[in-house]
């Protein structure tokens, strides 16, 4: 951990879901380098959700106090109500209260469409959607007696773009899209902001997508692990969640390498008009010749982004 300080974050306290490894714990050091007491939450499973060994939370927080920061682990599940307001509680009693969170936990169940099980389904979407939503309703009540807070959600290229074989996953992240907007609409007037992040980085999950065989895939990833970094990410984090983004809301950013961007967001892109209205005849006349080069292709996030990280 860089022994630098800053005091962009200075007295606030933020939570950090997922934050044993990968993005999350990028995030969790550089909110603890920059100011901030920080709860780093994480269950301490693998990505597909088995237990795993020694717990990573207090790993990233023996690092963090090394360093000279404050920090605390938390173990408990996102996925469930009573479990998320514990970690927020947690924060609270801990610290005093509760500045930000970061929802950044989240599993994998990969599998082709046809071949993907409502259990599957169901494990992701619940850690990444129901752990957004738990998370940042058991803050939001604080937000509001507070009079501000800050929420930041790890969104993906996988359901913005699209990928193959990650539907549950997709889904899920779509999700917290729509979930974030919808909050940064209802929690505005009590000074609560809501963005999300699609983050480029290596990690467990990237590492994890099928599509190339083991040697092209251990090339891809050696590439990716030097040019697009979790700690490339943590600085957009950090500063969605400081005053410094006080009028920045309801809005889809992305980090890659050494690149931030902002993401559109759906709105009409073409109309048709007729005067004695429409039948599925008239539609199947005029609708595919006239919007054809207007449909968006079915293309993977590799396909958009076409040029390297750097």
């Amino acid at each position: 951990m860089d022994n630098t300080r800053n005091d962009l974050l200075a007295d606030k306290v933020v939570i950090v879901t997922g934050a044993g490894g990968g993005v999350g714990k990028a995030v969790a050091i550089e909110m603890a380098r920059q100011g901030a007491k920080v709860v780093v939450n994480d269950l301490g499973v693998s990505l597909t959700g088995e237990k795993e060994g020694d717990s990573p939370a207090e790993q990233v927080v023996a690092e963090i106090r090394a360093a000279g920061g404050q920090a605390v682990a938390d173990g408990e599940s996102v996925a469930e109500w009573a479990s998320a307001h514990r970690i927020v509680e947690r924060a609270v009693s801990t610290f005093g209260r509760i500045d930000a969170v970061v929802n950044s936990a989240g599993i994998l169940r990969d599998a082709i469409f046809h071949k993907l099980g409502p259990d599957e389904f169901e494990a992701v979407v619940r850690v990444h959607l129901f752990g957004a939503f738990h998370m940042s309703r058991a803050a939001a009540t604080h937000f509001r007696e507070q009079g501000g807070g800050a929420l930041v959600h790890m969104t993906s290229t996988a359901g913005l773009i699209g990928s193959i074989g990650q539907a549950n996953y997709a889904a899920a992240k779509m999700g917290i899209v729509g979930l974030s907007r919808s909050i940064s609409m209802d929690m505005a007037r009590f000074g609560v902001r809501s963005n999300c992040i699609a983050p480029h980085a290596f990690s467990r999950m990237i590492e994890s997508v099928p599509g190339l065989s083991p040697e092209d895939q251990e090339r891809y990833l050696e590439k990716r692990r030097q040019t697009t970094r979790p700690d490339q990410i943590a600085p957009l984090a950090v500063f969605l969640c400081a005053d410094a983004a006080k009028d920045v809301t309801g809005q889809i950013f992305g980090a890659r390498g050494n690149e931030v961007y902002l993401y559109n967001q759906p709105r009409p892109v073409r109309t048709l008009h007729r005067a004695e209205g429409w039948t599925p005849g008239t539609l199947a006349q005029q609708l595919v010749p006239a919007w054809r080069s207007s449909f968006t292709p079915a293309e993977r996030t590799r396909d958009v982004f076409g040029w390297e990280a750097i």
